[in-house]
Protein backbone atom coordinates (compact mmCIF):
# COMPACT_ATOMS: atom_id res chain seq x y z
CA UNK A 1 0.00 0.00 0.00
CA UNK A 2 1.50 3.29 -1.09
CA UNK A 3 0.97 6.02 1.48
CA UNK A 4 -0.87 9.09 0.24
CA UNK A 5 -0.21 11.05 3.42
CA UNK A 6 3.24 12.56 3.11
CA UNK A 7 3.63 14.34 6.42
CA UNK A 8 6.87 16.24 6.89
CA UNK A 9 6.29 17.62 10.35
CA UNK A 10 3.99 17.60 13.33
CA UNK A 11 3.17 13.88 13.25
CA UNK A 12 3.57 12.35 16.64
CA UNK A 13 3.66 8.54 16.70
CA UNK A 14 1.64 6.94 19.39
CA UNK A 15 -35.96 10.99 -8.00
CA UNK A 16 -38.97 10.39 -9.63
CA UNK A 17 -42.30 11.99 -8.50
CA UNK A 18 -44.93 9.51 -7.60
CA UNK A 19 -48.26 8.50 -6.35
CA UNK A 20 -51.13 9.74 -4.33
CA UNK A 21 -52.55 6.29 -3.58
CA UNK A 22 -50.66 4.01 -1.22
CA UNK A 23 -50.84 0.27 -1.03
CA UNK A 24 -51.08 0.14 2.74
CA UNK A 25 -50.58 -3.61 2.77
CA UNK A 26 -46.89 -3.04 2.09
CA UNK A 27 -46.45 -1.65 5.58
CA UNK A 28 -47.81 -4.81 7.19
CA UNK A 29 -46.49 -7.46 4.82
CA UNK A 30 -45.32 -10.76 6.27
CA UNK A 31 -41.56 -10.47 6.79
CA UNK A 32 -40.36 -14.02 6.44
CA UNK A 33 -39.92 -14.20 2.66
CA UNK A 34 -38.25 -10.81 2.16
CA UNK A 35 -35.98 -11.31 5.14
CA UNK A 36 -34.70 -14.64 3.93
CA UNK A 37 -34.25 -13.15 0.46
CA UNK A 38 -31.89 -10.58 1.94
CA UNK A 39 -29.29 -13.28 2.62
CA UNK A 40 -26.80 -14.46 0.02
CA UNK A 41 -27.30 -17.87 -1.51
CA UNK A 42 -26.29 -20.68 0.81
CA UNK A 43 -26.14 -18.38 3.80
CA UNK A 44 -28.19 -20.47 6.25
CA UNK A 45 -26.04 -21.05 9.30
CA UNK A 46 -26.17 -22.49 12.78
CA UNK A 47 -22.83 -20.96 13.75
CA UNK A 48 -21.98 -17.26 13.76
CA UNK A 49 -21.17 -15.88 10.33
CA UNK A 50 -20.13 -12.50 8.91
CA UNK A 51 -22.38 -12.43 5.86
CA UNK A 52 -22.51 -8.67 5.45
CA UNK A 53 -18.82 -7.88 5.46
CA UNK A 54 -16.88 -5.47 7.65
CA UNK A 55 -16.28 -1.75 7.28
CA UNK A 56 -14.54 1.24 8.80
CA UNK A 57 -15.28 4.94 8.72
CA UNK A 58 -14.84 8.48 10.03
CA UNK A 59 -11.02 8.42 10.36
CA UNK A 60 -9.42 10.53 13.09
CA UNK A 61 -5.72 11.12 13.75
CA UNK A 62 -5.86 8.70 16.68
CA UNK A 63 -8.83 6.52 15.83
CA UNK A 64 -11.24 4.83 13.46
CA UNK A 65 -14.79 3.47 13.70
CA UNK A 66 -15.10 -0.26 12.93
CA UNK A 67 -18.36 -2.00 11.93
CA UNK A 68 -19.74 -5.43 11.25
CA UNK A 69 -22.94 -7.45 11.43
CA UNK A 70 -22.90 -11.00 12.77
CA UNK A 71 -25.53 -13.60 11.87
CA UNK A 72 -25.54 -15.83 14.98
CA UNK A 73 -28.16 -18.32 13.78
CA UNK A 74 -30.01 -19.04 10.55
CA UNK A 75 -33.18 -17.24 11.62
CA UNK A 76 -31.34 -14.09 12.77
CA UNK A 77 -31.58 -12.36 9.39
CA UNK A 78 -31.63 -8.54 9.15
CA UNK A 79 -34.82 -7.02 10.47
CA UNK A 80 -36.09 -10.24 12.02
CA UNK A 81 -35.58 -9.27 15.64
CA UNK A 82 -34.47 -12.86 16.21
CA UNK A 83 -31.25 -14.42 17.42
CA UNK A 84 -29.32 -14.66 20.67
CA UNK A 85 -26.92 -12.15 22.12
CA UNK A 86 -23.51 -12.95 20.70
CA UNK A 87 -20.06 -11.86 21.82
CA UNK A 88 -18.08 -10.31 18.96
CA UNK A 89 -14.40 -9.56 19.42
CA UNK A 90 -12.31 -7.19 17.33
CA UNK A 91 -8.60 -7.04 16.65
CA UNK A 92 -6.55 -4.22 15.12
CA UNK A 93 -3.02 -4.83 13.87
CA UNK A 94 -0.24 -3.14 11.93
CA UNK A 95 -0.10 -6.01 9.42
CA UNK A 96 -2.52 -8.17 7.49
CA UNK A 97 -1.17 -11.32 9.16
CA UNK A 98 -2.08 -9.85 12.59
CA UNK A 99 1.36 -10.54 14.06
CA UNK A 100 1.64 -6.98 15.40
CA UNK A 101 -1.62 -6.44 17.29
CA UNK A 102 -2.14 -2.95 18.68
CA UNK A 103 -5.70 -3.12 20.01
CA UNK A 104 -8.36 -5.69 20.80
CA UNK A 105 -11.64 -5.93 22.66
CA UNK A 106 -15.16 -7.31 22.49
CA UNK A 107 -18.77 -6.19 22.17
CA UNK A 108 -22.17 -7.86 22.39
CA UNK A 109 -24.30 -8.08 19.26
CA UNK A 110 -28.01 -8.34 20.02
CA UNK A 111 -31.33 -8.21 18.24
CA UNK A 112 -31.82 -4.72 19.72
CA UNK A 113 -29.18 -3.41 17.29
CA UNK A 114 -30.02 -5.93 14.52
CA UNK A 115 -26.84 -7.78 15.52
CA UNK A 116 -24.67 -4.95 14.23
CA UNK A 117 -21.72 -3.72 16.30
CA UNK A 118 -19.42 -0.71 16.18
CA UNK A 119 -16.07 -0.30 17.87
CA UNK A 120 -14.77 3.26 18.11
CA UNK A 121 -11.05 2.58 18.38
CA UNK A 122 -8.73 5.23 19.83
CA UNK A 123 -5.05 5.38 20.74
CA UNK A 124 -3.84 4.75 17.18
CA UNK A 125 -1.09 6.59 15.33
CA UNK A 126 -1.92 9.25 12.74
CA UNK A 127 -1.56 8.73 8.99
CA UNK A 128 -1.10 4.97 9.45
CA UNK A 129 -2.49 1.89 7.70
CA UNK A 130 -4.07 -0.69 10.00
CA UNK A 131 -5.75 -4.05 9.51
CA UNK A 132 -8.75 -5.24 11.49
CA UNK A 133 -11.13 -8.18 11.76
CA UNK A 134 -13.95 -9.42 13.94
CA UNK A 135 -14.47 -12.88 15.47
CA UNK A 136 -17.48 -14.70 16.94
CA UNK A 137 -17.94 -18.31 18.01
CA UNK A 138 -14.64 -19.37 16.48
CA UNK A 139 -15.37 -17.72 13.13
CA UNK A 140 -13.25 -14.85 11.81
CA UNK A 141 -14.50 -12.13 9.50
CA UNK A 142 -12.47 -11.12 6.45
CA UNK A 143 -9.47 -8.92 7.25
CA UNK A 144 -9.85 -5.30 6.15
CA UNK A 145 -7.49 -2.37 5.69
CA UNK A 146 -8.24 1.05 7.14
CA UNK A 147 -6.28 4.26 7.66
CA UNK A 148 -6.18 7.01 10.27
CA UNK A 149 -6.18 10.70 9.40
CA UNK A 150 -3.01 12.78 9.64
CA UNK A 151 -2.22 14.70 12.80
CA UNK A 152 -4.01 18.05 12.93
CA UNK A 153 -0.75 19.99 12.54
CA UNK A 154 0.85 17.73 9.90
CA UNK A 155 2.06 19.27 6.64
CA UNK A 156 0.31 16.83 4.32
CA UNK A 157 1.26 17.13 0.67
CA UNK A 158 -1.46 14.96 -0.85
CA UNK A 159 -4.88 13.39 -0.24
CA UNK A 160 -6.90 11.13 -2.50
CA UNK A 161 -10.56 10.14 -2.04
CA UNK A 162 -12.97 8.04 -4.05
CA UNK A 163 -16.34 9.79 -4.46
CA UNK A 164 -19.70 8.05 -5.09
CA UNK A 165 -23.42 8.66 -4.76
CA UNK A 166 -26.87 7.33 -5.75
CA UNK A 167 -26.60 3.53 -5.79
CA UNK A 168 -29.95 2.00 -6.69
CA UNK A 169 -29.81 -1.78 -6.22
CA UNK A 170 -32.51 -2.60 -8.77
CA UNK A 171 -30.94 -0.46 -11.51
CA UNK A 172 -27.75 -2.47 -11.86
CA UNK A 173 -24.50 -3.65 -10.33
CA UNK A 174 -22.11 -1.64 -8.19
CA UNK A 175 -19.10 -1.83 -10.48
CA UNK A 176 -18.05 1.67 -9.41
CA UNK A 177 -17.29 0.24 -5.97
CA UNK A 178 -15.32 -2.63 -7.52
CA UNK A 179 -13.14 -0.30 -9.56
CA UNK A 180 -12.44 1.93 -6.58
CA UNK A 181 -11.61 -1.15 -4.50
CA UNK A 182 -9.06 -2.17 -7.13
CA UNK A 183 -7.07 1.01 -6.52
CA UNK A 184 -4.22 1.09 -4.01
CA UNK A 185 -4.07 4.84 -3.50
CA UNK A 186 -7.23 5.88 -1.62
CA UNK A 187 -6.99 7.45 1.80
CA UNK A 188 -10.78 7.14 2.18
CA UNK A 189 -13.94 7.24 0.08
CA UNK A 190 -16.85 9.63 0.32
CA UNK A 191 -20.46 8.58 -0.08
CA UNK A 192 -22.56 11.68 -0.72
CA UNK A 193 -25.97 10.15 -0.11
CA UNK A 194 -28.55 7.66 -1.43
CA UNK A 195 -26.50 4.70 -0.24
CA UNK A 196 -29.83 2.82 -0.28
CA UNK A 197 -33.21 3.47 -1.96
CA UNK A 198 -36.57 3.06 -0.28
CA UNK A 199 -38.83 2.18 -3.24
CA UNK A 200 -40.82 -1.00 -3.68
CA UNK A 201 -39.52 -3.45 -6.24
CA UNK A 202 -40.15 -2.42 -9.81
CA UNK A 203 -40.90 1.21 -9.06
CA UNK A 204 -37.45 2.57 -9.89
CA UNK A 205 -35.25 0.22 -11.85
CA UNK A 206 -33.22 0.81 -15.01
CA UNK A 207 -35.19 2.18 -17.95
CA UNK A 208 -38.21 0.52 -16.37
CA UNK A 209 -36.51 -2.88 -15.87
CA UNK A 210 -35.45 -4.51 -12.62
CA UNK A 211 -31.89 -5.82 -12.97
CA UNK A 212 -31.95 -7.48 -9.53
CA UNK A 213 -34.79 -7.32 -6.99
CA UNK A 214 -34.85 -5.47 -3.72
CA UNK A 215 -35.42 -7.05 -0.32
CA UNK A 216 -37.96 -6.55 1.01
CA UNK A 217 -40.02 -6.24 -2.16
CA UNK A 218 -42.33 -3.66 -0.62
CA UNK A 219 -41.53 0.00 -0.03
CA UNK A 220 -39.63 0.21 3.24
CA UNK A 221 -41.51 1.93 6.08
CA UNK A 222 -41.03 0.35 9.55
CA UNK A 223 -37.68 -0.29 11.21
CA UNK A 224 -37.58 -3.96 10.15
CA UNK A 225 -37.89 -2.91 6.50
CA UNK A 226 -35.06 -0.38 6.67
CA UNK A 227 -32.86 -2.96 8.39
CA UNK A 228 -33.68 -5.55 5.73
CA UNK A 229 -32.90 -3.14 2.89
CA UNK A 230 -29.56 -2.16 4.45
CA UNK A 231 -28.82 -5.85 4.86
CA UNK A 232 -29.54 -6.52 1.20
CA UNK A 233 -27.12 -3.78 0.14
CA UNK A 234 -24.38 -5.07 2.41
CA UNK A 235 -24.43 -8.44 0.64
CA UNK A 236 -23.18 -6.84 -2.58
CA UNK A 237 -19.67 -8.20 -3.27
CA UNK A 238 -18.39 -4.97 -4.83
CA UNK A 239 -19.61 -2.87 -1.91
CA UNK A 240 -18.06 -5.34 0.53
CA UNK A 241 -14.78 -5.18 -1.41
CA UNK A 242 -14.58 -1.40 -1.19
CA UNK A 243 -15.36 -1.43 2.54
CA UNK A 244 -12.45 -3.87 2.92
CA UNK A 245 -10.00 -1.47 1.28
CA UNK A 246 -10.50 1.97 2.86
CA UNK A 247 -12.61 3.86 5.42
CA UNK A 248 -15.83 5.47 4.24
CA UNK A 249 -17.02 8.98 5.10
CA UNK A 250 -20.76 9.09 4.47
CA UNK A 251 -23.70 11.46 4.64
CA UNK A 252 -27.33 10.72 3.92
CA UNK A 253 -29.68 12.28 1.38
CA UNK A 254 -33.37 11.65 0.85
CA UNK A 255 -33.56 8.00 -0.18
CA UNK A 256 -32.10 6.77 3.09
CA UNK A 257 -35.53 8.00 4.28
CA UNK A 258 -37.98 8.61 1.40
CA UNK A 259 -37.92 10.58 -1.85
CA UNK A 260 -37.58 14.35 -1.38
CA UNK A 261 -37.54 14.11 2.40
CA UNK A 262 -37.77 17.26 4.50
CA UNK A 263 -38.06 17.81 8.25
CA UNK A 264 -41.80 17.15 8.35
CA UNK A 265 -42.39 14.62 5.60
CA UNK A 266 -41.51 13.48 2.08
CA UNK A 267 -43.04 13.25 -1.38
CA UNK A 268 -42.80 9.47 -1.05
CA UNK A 269 -44.67 9.34 2.26
CA UNK A 270 -48.41 9.42 2.85
CA UNK A 271 -49.15 10.48 6.40
CA UNK A 272 -51.56 8.10 8.10
CA UNK A 273 -51.66 5.39 5.46
CA UNK A 274 -47.94 4.84 5.99
CA UNK A 275 -47.89 5.79 9.66
CA UNK A 276 -46.38 9.04 10.92
CA UNK A 277 -43.37 10.71 9.34
CA UNK A 278 -41.86 11.06 12.80
CA UNK A 279 -41.88 7.29 13.29
CA UNK A 280 -40.62 6.57 9.77
CA UNK A 281 -37.80 9.09 10.01
CA UNK A 282 -36.76 7.69 13.40
CA UNK A 283 -36.74 4.14 12.00
CA UNK A 284 -34.65 5.19 9.01
CA UNK A 285 -32.12 6.99 11.19
CA UNK A 286 -31.86 4.11 13.64
CA UNK A 287 -31.22 1.59 10.86
CA UNK A 288 -28.70 3.91 9.20
CA UNK A 289 -26.61 4.31 12.32
CA UNK A 290 -26.84 0.59 13.04
CA UNK A 291 -25.69 -0.40 9.55
CA UNK A 292 -23.22 2.36 8.63
CA UNK A 293 -19.72 3.05 10.04
CA UNK A 294 -20.76 6.63 10.79
CA UNK A 295 -20.59 8.33 14.17
CA UNK A 296 -23.91 9.93 15.14
CA UNK A 297 -23.04 13.61 15.21
CA UNK A 298 -24.71 16.81 16.31
CA UNK A 299 -28.40 16.28 17.18
CA UNK A 300 -28.13 12.65 16.06
CA UNK A 301 -27.58 13.57 12.41
CA UNK A 302 -24.72 13.29 9.92
CA UNK A 303 -23.37 16.83 10.05
CA UNK A 304 -19.89 16.79 11.46
CA UNK A 305 -16.33 17.83 10.55
CA UNK A 306 -13.16 15.83 9.92
CA UNK A 307 -9.64 17.20 9.51
CA UNK A 308 -6.72 15.95 7.41
CA UNK A 309 -3.69 17.77 8.71
CA UNK A 310 -3.07 21.30 7.47
CA UNK A 311 -4.14 20.40 3.95
CA UNK A 312 -7.93 20.06 4.25
CA UNK A 313 -10.90 19.85 6.52
CA UNK A 314 -14.21 18.33 5.49
CA UNK A 315 -17.55 19.71 6.69
CA UNK A 316 -20.27 17.09 6.17
CA UNK A 317 -23.85 18.35 5.88
CA UNK A 318 -27.29 16.96 6.70
CA UNK A 319 -29.68 18.66 4.27
CA UNK A 320 -32.76 16.58 5.15
CA UNK A 321 -33.34 16.67 8.91
CA UNK A 322 -33.88 20.40 9.32
CA UNK A 323 -35.03 21.71 5.94
CA UNK A 324 -38.36 23.40 5.24
CA UNK A 325 -40.73 21.74 2.83
CA UNK A 326 -39.82 22.22 -0.81
CA UNK A 327 -41.50 25.22 -2.39
CA UNK A 328 -43.60 25.14 -5.52
CA UNK A 329 -41.29 25.61 -8.50
CA UNK A 330 -41.19 29.16 -9.79
CA UNK A 331 -42.90 30.63 -6.73
CA UNK A 332 -41.51 33.57 -4.83
CA UNK A 333 -41.32 31.44 -1.70
CA UNK A 334 -37.92 30.10 -2.75
CA UNK A 335 -36.56 33.48 -1.57
CA UNK A 336 -38.44 33.43 1.75
CA UNK A 337 -35.85 34.08 4.52
CA UNK A 338 -37.90 31.96 6.92
CA UNK A 339 -37.34 28.87 4.76
CA UNK A 340 -34.15 26.87 5.24
CA UNK A 341 -32.30 23.90 3.80
CA UNK A 342 -29.77 23.61 6.63
CA UNK A 343 -31.59 24.83 9.72
CA UNK A 344 -30.26 27.81 11.64
CA UNK A 345 -27.92 25.87 13.94
CA UNK A 346 -26.28 23.90 11.12
CA UNK A 347 -25.78 26.99 8.94
CA UNK A 348 -24.17 28.85 11.84
CA UNK A 349 -21.97 25.82 12.52
CA UNK A 350 -20.91 25.65 8.88
CA UNK A 351 -20.16 29.37 8.64
CA UNK A 352 -18.17 29.35 11.88
CA UNK A 353 -16.17 26.31 10.81
CA UNK A 354 -15.32 27.76 7.42
CA UNK A 355 -14.23 31.04 8.97
CA UNK A 356 -12.13 29.41 11.69
CA UNK A 357 -10.49 26.90 9.35
CA UNK A 358 -6.72 27.18 9.06
CA UNK A 359 -6.33 24.44 6.44
CA UNK A 360 -5.37 25.04 2.82
CA UNK A 361 -8.68 23.65 1.53
CA UNK A 362 -12.21 23.69 2.94
CA UNK A 363 -14.20 20.75 1.54
CA UNK A 364 -17.97 20.53 2.02
CA UNK A 365 -19.78 17.20 1.69
CA UNK A 366 -23.03 18.42 0.20
CA UNK A 367 -25.90 16.16 -0.87
CA UNK A 368 -27.70 18.49 -3.34
CA UNK A 369 -26.30 20.96 -5.87
CA UNK A 370 -25.51 24.44 -4.57
CA UNK A 371 -24.63 26.09 -7.90
CA UNK A 372 -27.64 27.83 -9.49
CA UNK A 373 -29.27 26.14 -12.45
CA UNK A 374 -31.77 27.26 -15.09
CA UNK A 375 -32.85 25.08 -18.00
CA UNK A 376 -32.38 27.45 -20.90
CA UNK A 377 -33.74 26.76 -24.40
CA UNK A 378 -34.14 23.00 -24.44
CA UNK A 379 -36.46 21.40 -26.96
CA UNK A 380 -39.69 19.90 -25.66
CA UNK A 381 -38.53 16.31 -26.10
CA UNK A 382 -35.53 17.01 -23.81
CA UNK A 383 -37.25 19.43 -21.45
CA UNK A 384 -39.82 17.01 -20.12
CA UNK A 385 -37.44 14.20 -19.08
CA UNK A 386 -34.98 16.71 -17.65
CA UNK A 387 -37.80 18.31 -15.69
CA UNK A 388 -38.73 14.88 -14.33
CA UNK A 389 -35.18 14.09 -13.30
CA UNK A 390 -34.52 17.46 -11.67
CA UNK A 391 -37.95 17.92 -10.07
CA UNK A 392 -38.71 20.84 -12.38
CA UNK A 393 -42.07 21.91 -13.76
CA UNK A 394 -42.38 20.81 -17.36
CA UNK A 395 -43.20 24.35 -18.49
CA UNK A 396 -39.50 25.11 -18.25
CA UNK A 397 -39.25 27.31 -15.18
CA UNK A 398 -35.66 26.79 -14.12
CA UNK A 399 -35.87 26.14 -10.41
CA UNK A 400 -35.12 22.83 -8.71
CA UNK A 401 -36.62 23.46 -5.31
CA UNK A 402 -35.12 20.32 -3.76
CA UNK A 403 -31.63 21.79 -4.27
CA UNK A 404 -30.17 25.01 -2.87
CA UNK A 405 -32.08 26.80 -5.68
CA UNK A 406 -35.19 26.28 -3.57
CA UNK A 407 -33.60 27.90 -0.50
CA UNK A 408 -31.92 30.99 -1.90
CA UNK A 409 -31.69 32.92 1.37
CA UNK A 410 -29.51 30.23 2.96
CA UNK A 411 -27.30 30.12 -0.13
CA UNK A 412 -27.05 33.90 -0.32
CA UNK A 413 -26.06 34.11 3.33
CA UNK A 414 -23.43 31.38 3.00
CA UNK A 415 -21.82 32.78 -0.15
CA UNK A 416 -21.83 36.31 1.26
CA UNK A 417 -20.09 34.93 4.34
CA UNK A 418 -17.36 33.39 2.17
CA UNK A 419 -16.85 36.65 0.31
CA UNK A 420 -17.00 39.06 3.24
CA UNK A 421 -14.53 37.00 5.25
CA UNK A 422 -12.22 36.34 2.29
CA UNK A 423 -12.62 32.57 2.77
CA UNK A 424 -11.02 30.95 -0.27
CA UNK A 425 -10.47 27.42 -1.51
CA UNK A 426 -13.96 26.21 -0.57
CA UNK A 427 -14.98 23.18 -2.65
CA UNK A 428 -18.44 21.62 -2.54
CA UNK A 429 -18.59 17.85 -3.23
CA UNK A 430 -22.10 16.98 -4.36
CA UNK A 431 -24.29 14.03 -5.39
CA UNK A 432 -28.04 13.58 -5.88
CA UNK A 433 -28.90 14.45 -9.50
CA UNK A 434 -27.34 11.54 -11.43
CA UNK A 435 -25.14 13.75 -13.61
CA UNK A 436 -21.55 14.97 -13.62
CA UNK A 437 -20.93 18.72 -13.30
CA UNK A 438 -17.95 21.04 -12.82
CA UNK A 439 -19.21 24.40 -11.53
CA UNK A 440 -18.12 27.75 -10.29
CA UNK A 441 -20.47 28.91 -7.51
CA UNK A 442 -21.20 32.58 -8.30
CA UNK A 443 -22.48 35.13 -5.84
CA UNK A 444 -24.91 36.33 -8.53
CA UNK A 445 -25.43 33.89 -11.38
CA UNK A 446 -27.40 36.46 -13.35
CA UNK A 447 -24.37 38.70 -13.80
CA UNK A 448 -21.68 36.01 -13.89
CA UNK A 449 -18.79 36.27 -14.82
CA UNK A 450 -18.90 39.92 -13.75
CA UNK A 451 -20.13 38.67 -10.37
CA UNK A 452 -17.35 36.86 -8.47
CA UNK A 453 -17.27 33.14 -7.81
CA UNK A 454 -17.30 32.37 -4.08
CA UNK A 455 -16.47 28.65 -4.34
CA UNK A 456 -16.33 25.71 -6.73
CA UNK A 457 -18.35 22.50 -6.97
CA UNK A 458 -17.72 18.99 -8.24
CA UNK A 459 -20.96 17.03 -8.80
CA UNK A 460 -20.65 13.24 -9.17
CA UNK A 461 -22.99 11.14 -11.28
CA UNK A 462 -24.89 8.11 -10.02
CA UNK A 463 -23.46 4.65 -9.45
CA UNK A 464 -26.59 3.13 -11.05
CA UNK A 465 -29.64 5.41 -10.70
CA UNK A 466 -31.33 6.55 -13.92
CA UNK A 467 -30.01 9.66 -15.59
CA UNK A 468 -31.26 11.64 -18.57
CA UNK A 469 -30.57 9.23 -21.42
CA UNK A 470 -32.22 6.47 -19.37
CA UNK A 471 -35.40 8.50 -19.02
CA UNK A 472 -35.48 9.25 -22.75
CA UNK A 473 -34.42 5.65 -23.49
CA UNK A 474 -31.83 6.51 -26.11
CA UNK A 475 -28.18 5.42 -26.47
CA UNK A 476 -25.80 6.74 -23.83
CA UNK A 477 -24.32 10.12 -24.72
CA UNK A 478 -27.09 11.06 -27.16
CA UNK A 479 -28.90 13.45 -24.85
CA UNK A 480 -25.80 14.97 -23.30
CA UNK A 481 -24.48 15.94 -26.73
CA UNK A 482 -27.62 18.00 -27.28
CA UNK A 483 -28.48 19.22 -23.79
CA UNK A 484 -25.06 20.05 -22.33
CA UNK A 485 -24.24 22.96 -24.67
CA UNK A 486 -27.66 24.51 -24.09
CA UNK A 487 -27.33 24.13 -20.32
CA UNK A 488 -23.92 25.81 -20.40
CA UNK A 489 -25.17 28.73 -22.51
CA UNK A 490 -27.88 29.43 -19.92
CA UNK A 491 -25.54 28.80 -16.97
CA UNK A 492 -22.19 30.43 -17.68
CA UNK A 493 -20.73 29.24 -14.37
CA UNK A 494 -21.14 25.60 -15.51
CA UNK A 495 -17.87 24.51 -17.10
CA UNK A 496 -19.06 21.01 -17.97
CA UNK A 497 -22.06 18.74 -17.56
CA UNK A 498 -22.62 15.15 -18.65
CA UNK A 499 -26.28 14.22 -18.28
CA UNK A 500 -26.02 10.59 -19.33
CA UNK A 501 -23.35 8.38 -17.81
CA UNK A 502 -22.88 6.38 -14.62
CA UNK A 503 -19.67 6.13 -12.62
CA UNK A 504 -17.63 7.69 -9.84
CA UNK A 505 -14.99 10.30 -9.09
CA UNK A 506 -11.49 10.41 -7.66
CA UNK A 507 -10.64 13.62 -5.82
CA UNK A 508 -6.94 14.47 -5.53
CA UNK A 509 -5.81 17.39 -3.37
CA UNK A 510 -2.44 19.11 -3.12
CA UNK A 511 -1.53 22.53 -1.79
CA UNK A 512 -1.75 23.93 -5.34
CA UNK A 513 -5.05 22.48 -6.56
CA UNK A 514 -8.04 20.24 -6.00
CA UNK A 515 -8.75 17.97 -8.97
CA UNK A 516 -11.65 15.65 -9.73
CA UNK A 517 -11.16 12.82 -12.20
CA UNK A 518 -14.50 11.60 -13.56
CA UNK A 519 -14.76 7.89 -14.44
CA UNK A 520 -17.61 6.18 -16.30
CA UNK A 521 -18.83 2.59 -16.55
CA UNK A 522 -19.31 0.59 -19.71
CA UNK A 523 -22.66 -0.90 -18.62
CA UNK A 524 -24.31 -0.57 -15.22
CA UNK A 525 -26.40 -3.69 -15.91
CA UNK A 526 -23.30 -5.89 -16.24
CA UNK A 527 -21.57 -7.27 -13.13
CA UNK A 528 -18.28 -7.14 -15.07
CA UNK A 529 -18.60 -3.57 -16.37
CA UNK A 530 -15.33 -1.87 -17.25
CA UNK A 531 -14.34 1.62 -16.15
CA UNK A 532 -12.71 4.40 -18.15
CA UNK A 533 -11.54 7.94 -17.43
CA UNK A 534 -13.86 10.53 -18.97
CA UNK A 535 -12.68 14.01 -17.96
CA UNK A 536 -10.87 15.97 -15.26
CA UNK A 537 -11.41 19.42 -13.79
CA UNK A 538 -9.47 21.28 -11.15
CA UNK A 539 -9.57 24.47 -9.16
CA UNK A 540 -6.26 26.14 -8.45
CA UNK A 541 -5.57 27.56 -5.01
CA UNK A 542 -6.82 31.11 -4.64
CA UNK A 543 -8.95 31.20 -7.80
CA UNK A 544 -12.42 29.93 -6.79
CA UNK A 545 -12.83 28.89 -10.43
CA UNK A 546 -12.84 25.67 -12.43
CA UNK A 547 -10.55 24.78 -15.30
CA UNK A 548 -10.25 21.69 -17.42
CA UNK A 549 -7.14 19.55 -17.18
CA UNK A 550 -6.38 16.85 -19.70
CA UNK A 551 -4.93 14.02 -17.64
CA UNK A 552 -6.11 12.15 -14.55
CA UNK A 553 -3.84 12.29 -11.54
Amino acid sequence: MTSRYRATEGVNPPSPRRRTVVKAAAATAVLAGPLVAALPAGAATETPAFLHGVASGDPLPDGILLWTRVTPTAEAVPGSGLGPDTEVSWTVARDKAFTNVVSRGSLTASAASDHTVKADIRGLEPATDYWFRFSAGGTDSPAARTRTAPAADANVTGLRFGVVTCANWEAGYFSSYRHLAARSDLDAWLHLGDYIYEYKSGEYGTRGTVVRPHAPLNEIIPLADYRTRHGRYKTDPDLQALHLKAPVIAIWDDHEFADNAWSGGAVNHTEGAEGTWTARQAAAKQAYFEWMPVRPAIAGTTYRRLRFGKLADLSLLDLRSFRSQQASSGSGSVDDPDRTITGRAQLDWLKAGLKASDTKWRLVGNSVMIAPFVIGSLTADLLKPLAKLLDLPQDGIGINTDQWDGYTDDRRELLAHLRSNAIGNTVFLTGDIHMSWANDVPVDAGTYPLSPSAATEFVITSVTSDNLDDLVKVPEGTVSALAAPLIQVANRHVHWVDTDRHGYGVLDITADRAQMDYYVLSDRTSPTATSSWERSYRTRSGTQKMERTYDPV
